[in-house]
């Protein structure tokens, strides 16, 4: 009697010799298995490629009550965990938040208390857009809370001029008023100097092309080539230039290190207020050298000495009158510059 094993061909060797060499086979392990087990384990597990962070949505918004009840204490009091619900899901878009407080402002009287509670909510919630817009002025020397500040006063001045009936979204609005405010703050606080505003913003113009021609001649730009590339004057581009450096300026007391420590104020000259009588004197010197002894001696007496004609007519042993008719003579001939005749 033959006995069939399951999934045998017809026709096979199914004896008792047969069945029991299958019955062994399917009982001994295989040979091949540890060492693809092994060579399994050997190879290191292929990397996980890096699941990206979920960001969640924020919740939808509910009713215009609800959201103020959120985000304002009964005290009036901003509550910064109105803002986010749990693990840090934002609460409430902040669009939708600005676009509810400000629904709640229009509606209320100008002397309301509820009034500066809402403004004060919108001025924190739009806090980070005065920050985006201070980034643009990174490079600048100003400390960066510097720059938030004057940026939340054009934040402020935004959201007291907005008119919420107009169907512009609040940051498009305000985004160019807190830029203009941080412009106007550079313009005109931030220079030691004050430069007109036409060389302010020609110098815009000057710095760019000295970018664009250096990246092209592989140098710096001379003020010709700067002037032919902006159709400018030559005396335009010296006076930006100026203008340019004109945001810090060099104490007088200071001391210059590659001028052995001594100071600027030092190094710079003053006017002599006597140099200019350097040339009468000489020429006065050379007049009086001219002059007899008695003569020369009244013109002394009388403009250098400082005495009056009845002092040099006692002095002289002569009279008043001679003497001021001897002045009047020698005055004359000196400024005619002749020389002294008797």
């Amino acid at each position: 009697m033959s006995v069939r094993t399951p999934g045998s061909a017809p026709g096979a060797d199914t004896g008792p010799a047969a069945a029991q060499t299958a019955a062994r086979s399917a009982t001994a392990p295989s040979a091949t298995a540890p060492a693809a087990a092994h060579s399994a384990a050997a190879r290191p597990a292929a990397p996980t490629a890096p699941t990206a962070p979920t960001v969640q949505p924020p919740a939808p918004a509910g009713p215009p009550e609800e959201v103020l009840a959120a985000i304002i204490s009964p005290a009036g009091e901003l509550r910064p965990d109105g803002l986010r619900g749990p693990g840090g899901r934002p609460a409430v878009d902040v669009r939708t938040l600005t676009r509810v407080l400000f629904e709640r402002l229009s509606e209320l009287p100008p002397d309301a208390p509820e009034r500066e509670r809402v403004r004060a909510a919108l001025i924190e919630v739009n806090i980070p857009l005065v920050r985006y817009a201070a980034t643009r002025f990174r490079s600048r020397s100003e400390p960066m809370e510097d720059v938030v500040q004057v940026g939340t006063i054009g934040l402020i001045n935004a959201i007291d001029r907005f008119d919420p009936s107009r169907g512009v979204q609040f940051p498009t609005y305000a985004l160019p008023t807190i830029l203009g405010e941080i412009k106007r703050y550079f313009r005109d606080n931030v220079r030691t100097m004050h430069v007109p505003r036409r060389l302010q913003e020609l110098w815009v113009q000057v710095s760019g092309a000295m970018e664009e021609l250096t990246v092209v001649h592989g140098r710096a730009p001379k003020v010709p080539e700067i002037a032919a590339s902006l159709r400018i004057p030559e005396e335009d581009v010296r006076a930006c230039l100026d203008a340019g450096r004109a945001y810090n300026a060099a104490s007088l007391e200071a001391a210059q290190e590659h001028e052995g420590g001594l100071a600027l104020l030092d190094r710079l000259g003053y006017e002599d207020s006597a140099l200019a009588e350097v040339e009468h004197r000489d020429m006065v010197r050379h007049l009086l050298v001219q002059l007899p002894e008695r003569e020369r001696r009244i013109v002394m007496l009388r403009f250098f000495a400082n005495l009056t004609q009845s002092q040099i007519s006692t002095e002289l042993g002569m009279s008043q009158m001679h003497v001021s008719r001897l002045l009047s003579r020698i005055l004359t001939r000196l400024r005619t510059g002749n020389s002294w005749e008797d």
